[in-house]
């Protein structure tokens, strides 16, 4: 009887050991997934990359930031591209059947974050709305030759520095979008969700928009044209 009951304590002894083992070794495992700090997003942002990126001259721990913050979290091309026939190269199309998808996703480089996808007026008869161009131009600054601080004054305050679509002030046409709409700022951009990223997320992601390979888009003066020269 005394010999059973060791023998029941000792296998609740060795289950609560191995459970114990196991919140540990679960514990670990998360802490070596979260990384320390924000190295292993660095290094995420660069194995995703679509792109070949040029790092002369820039933080490398920046544009790996910028990369996995474009790239895995923001979905950038996913507005920042012509339109969704082209944002993967049809091999590399995730949301096709196999095939033509190969399995394995590929964003179509000649298109990447080129801008030009049209999400159409507001209202009918009014203004569309058409992302812009993000890659450098051929200064190297990020989304066709806007600097730094001009950047993150549109993430902030969603501020439209090429003034493209005032607030109509008659009949809708297709120069102006709508009251209640403030023509002065971005529509359909997210910006009221990036405004609240930090000051060094901001920086990665303009850092990693100047290593990116320009795409000189249509002629001008189309708002899409971006002098690579």
């Amino acid at each position: 009887m005394q010999q059973r009951f060791l023998k029941q304590i000792g296998i609740a002894a060795a289950l609560f050991a191995a459970l114990i083992s196991g919140v540990f070794i679960r514990s670990e495992r998360l802490k070596a997934d979260s990384g320390d700090g924000e190295g292993w997003k660095v290094e995420r942002g660069f194995a995703i990359a679509p792109v070949p990126l040029n790092l002369v001259g820039k933080d490398r721990g920046s544009v790996g930031l910028g990369s996995y913050i474009v790239n895995a979290q923001a979905d950038c091309n996913g507005c920042h591209s012509a339109d969704p026939s082209t944002e993967f190269v049809p091999t590399g199309n995730p949301y096709f059947l196999r095939p033509p998808f190969s399995g394995r996703k590929q964003v179509n480089p000649a298109t990447y974050l080129g801008g030009g996808r049209d999400f159409g007026p507001l209202i009918p008869g009014s203004a569309h709305i058409v992302s812009r161009n993000l890659t450098p131009d051929g200064t190297g600054r990020a989304e066709g030759g806007n600097t730094l601080s001009d950047f993150i004054l549109i993430l902030r305050t969603g501020m439209d520095l090429d003034h493209l679509h005032a607030t109509c002030s008659g009949a809708p046409n297709a120069n102006c979008v709508p009251p209640p709409f403030d023509g002065s700022l971005l529509q359909i951009m997210p910006w009221p969700a990036f405004q609240d990223m930090s000051d060094r997320e901001m920086v990665a992601i303009y850092e990693y928009l100047s290593a990116v390979p320009c795409i000189t888009g249509p002629p001008a003066p189309s708002p899409l044209h971006n002098d690579c020269s």
